[in-house]
């Protein structure tokens, strides 16, 4: 009896160390869990943080750039009003809007305001200012009421071998030298034009005319287009270029310091009492291999009374040439202008009037630099 009551006390203690055992582990186990579950949702509500301030951060910087670029808009909006109004009148007062929505009739538009202002030029709405010049003739006038007043024509041309191949866009795949009763080429053009807008600011008439980039001269000079002096009026550079051309042997490199160098020294033989304001025009298909020595070149001109308008012809790219003006180290004025000849006359009505208005648009201002600077004698 004693033995069998012993046995049933040991039995029941130990049953209940046994759940005594248990019970400590599963409370143990559940702070576990309890700790594990708290450190998890106070991760997630960091993360939730984190994530929140992420967003946060990227809407206030997309947010920020997104108010400079209205500031922007708003500021490029407010200036191009303010020029195209400077630029365009309208008689009856209406409000002249930014961009291309303009309507201006011609008998509002001042010509001469249009080259006073010359900031106009340098935005993208140059195309319809063009659109307002009818004429060479209308350009001539207009340079001459904004200050031009005499200047001498230089014509350089490109004989380089490239221009074989530069015309399979822009000149039905012809070689842009192609001498044509029918149809002129695109250096005929330019020729023409230029020599037709600038003839009456001429001082005698006379142009030097050179090629430069064929098999003789190659980068390294230039040769004279007539070799019996000056040439009379444009008319007669065309003549002689038509004569000429067909005998010439296209090479290269294209280098234009030699022609520039020549140019220099024809402003430099007009000294009485100071030198003649003199326009190079480069007429090229190619853009620039001997870059330095061209860059000095154009520095150096700086001294004289001389711009420098390049005219690429041909389907370029001009991509080189349409940042060479900014790429220019400090010069006394800004000397240097370039055109793509085949971009401003294909989508206007007056195809020549465009492009003298974008080849000239700098002369009236380069003109009374030059003046400033006491190149020219009163």
């Amino acid at each position: 009896m004693d033995r069998t009551y012993i046995a049933s006390a040991l039995v029941f203690l130990i049953v209940l160390l046994l759940l005594w055992i248990f019970c400590v582990k599963r409370r143990r186990s559940g702070a576990l869990l309890a700790g594990k579950a708290k450190k998890t949702l106070s991760g997630v509500k960091e993360d939730e943080e984190f994530h929140s301030d992420v967003q946060t951060t990227v809407f206030e910087n997309l947010r920020h750039r997104q108010m400079q670029e209205e500031h922007y808009e708003e500021t490029k909006s407010t200036t191009t009003t303010v020029v195209n109004q400077a630029v365009l009148k309208s008689s009856d007062n209406s409000k002249v809007s930014s961009g291309l929505n303009m309507s201006i009739s011609d008998k509002n538009f001042d010509h001469v305001d249009a080259l006073k202002t010359n900031r106009f030029y340098k935005n993208k709405h140059v195309e319809i200012l063009a659109e307002k010049f009818k004429s060479t003739d209308e350009v001539s006038e207009a340079m001459r009421r904004a200050g031009l007043e005499h200047c001498n024509l230089i014509f350089g041309v490109d004989y380089t071998a490239s221009n074989y191949n530069q015309g399979k866009k822009t000149f039905g795949g012809k070689y842009l030298h192609k001498i044509d009763p029918d149809c002129l080429n695109p250096y005929q053009l330019v020729i023409q034009v230029l020599g037709k807008t600038l003839h009456s600011f001429a001082s005698d008439g006379s142009i030097p005319a050179f090629g430069f980039g064929d098999m003789r001269t190659k980068d390294r000079s230039i040769f004279a287009l007539n070799t019996n002096g000056l040439c009379s009026g444009f008319e007669d550079v065309l003549k002689i270029y038509n004569q000429v051309t067909p005998n010439v042997h296209p090479s290269g490199p294209t280098n234009f310091a030699p022609l520039i160098y020549q140019a220099i020294s024809i402003v430099k033989a007009t000294s009485e009492p100071k030198h003649k304001y003199h326009i190079l025009v480069i007429v090229a298909d190619g853009q620039v291999t001997s870059e330095q020595a061209t860059i000095q070149a154009i520095v150096d001109a700086s001294n004289y009374p001389l711009s420098i308008i390049m005219v690429g012809v041909g389907d370029g790219p001009w991509d080189t040439m349409d940042e060479y003006d900014h790429k220019l180290p400090a010069r006394k004025f800004d000397n240097f202008e370039f055109v793509d000849y085949h971009k401003v006359t294909s989508n206007t009505s007056t195809p020549d009037a465009a492009f003298a208005l974008h080849a000239l648009k700098e002369i009236p201002d380069q003109y009374r630099e030059i003046k400033d600077l006491g190149y020219l004698s009163n």
